[in-house]
């Protein structure tokens, strides 16, 4: 079989993004944003984006959700076009964002309620199996403000997940946790995804949680944002942020990173 004729049998990418570019206007100046973005990422693929602070990530994960339209090129989500949000394509930002006034099994089920054709019934075991996965079960009933910051985000990775989203958006959802909560969470995402395969779209900018997490990583240039290089991340899973195989991969990256970064995002990349 030929390269062509392998390449005419692969499925089509999950997401396509072609030539986007947004611009963001102040009373002071035009600031360009993203310039000319193209990648694709096929189906149950984790893909990292990576860069410094400002370098338009989120602004690029914002644009997949269909939550901002680019001012040029587009985005595809299963060969169709993005021009608005969807159940397809499910965002989890940095902050939990769960409702107060509902308890941990109530927040989940409020995601659901993007899922049609569901009796309550079904709706709460949905619910039960999804906060089972993320190691909640016994706290279905807690208020919200009886969590820690690290429960707070399984809640929020539970809703996110419990309508079976076609994507998995995520903007930098632990960067608010201490170190240990952090690395107690890379091991949980990880186990989950094996387990259900969802393709995942991960914001950071921190270079060992890019190699931990992602199958791919994609580097991002400071401002304006641009696709400086890819990296294909080979190790075997489940990964440990400490290993020593780890901590190399992320040196290589770093290295491509560090000529564009002042000294105080180099420590925070690292």
């Amino acid at each position: 079989m030929t390269v062509a004729q392998e390449l005419a049998n692969l499925p089509p990418p999950k997401l396509v993004v072609e030539g986007v570019t947004k611009k963001f206007h102040t009373r002071r100046a035009r600031v360009t944003a993203l310039d000319n973005v193209s990648f694709t990422i096929r189906e149950g693929e984790f893909v990292c984006l990576l860069g410094p602070s400002g370098c338009g990530k989120s602004t690029l994960l914002n644009i997949i959700a269909g939550l901002e339209m680019p001012d040029q090129g587009r985005v595809l989500a299963d060969e169709s076009p993005v021009n608005g949000p969807g159940s397809d394509r499910m965002v989890m930002f940095q902050e939990s964002a769960l409702y107060p006034w509902l308890d941990v099994l109530g927040n989940v089920l409020f995601g659901l309620k993007l899922k049609p054709g569901l009796t309550r019934r079904e709706r709460a075991e949905v619910a039960r199996f999804y906060l089972q996965l993320v190691g909640l079960e016994k706290f279905s009933r807690a208020n919200i403000h009886e969590l820690s910051g690290g429960m707070k985000q399984r809640v929020a990775l539970a809703r996110a997940l419990a309508p079976n989203p076609r994507v998995l958006l995520m903007d930098e959802p632990f960067a608010a946790l201490d170190a240990l909560t952090r690395e107690q969470l890379y091991g949980d995402l990880q186990e989950i995804w094996s387990r259900r395969r969802k393709t995942v779209v991960f914001v950071t900018h921190n270079v060992r949680e890019a190699v931990c997490l992602g199958d791919r990583v994609v580097l991002l240039s400071p401002s304006p944002g641009r696709i400086r290089e890819q990296f294909t991340v080979a190790l075997p899973r489940p990964r440990d942020i400490n290993c020593v195989e780890l901590t190399r991969a992320a040196a290589e990256i770093t290295g491509a990173l560090k000529p564009h970064l002042n000294p105080e995002q180099v420590a925070e990349a690292e």
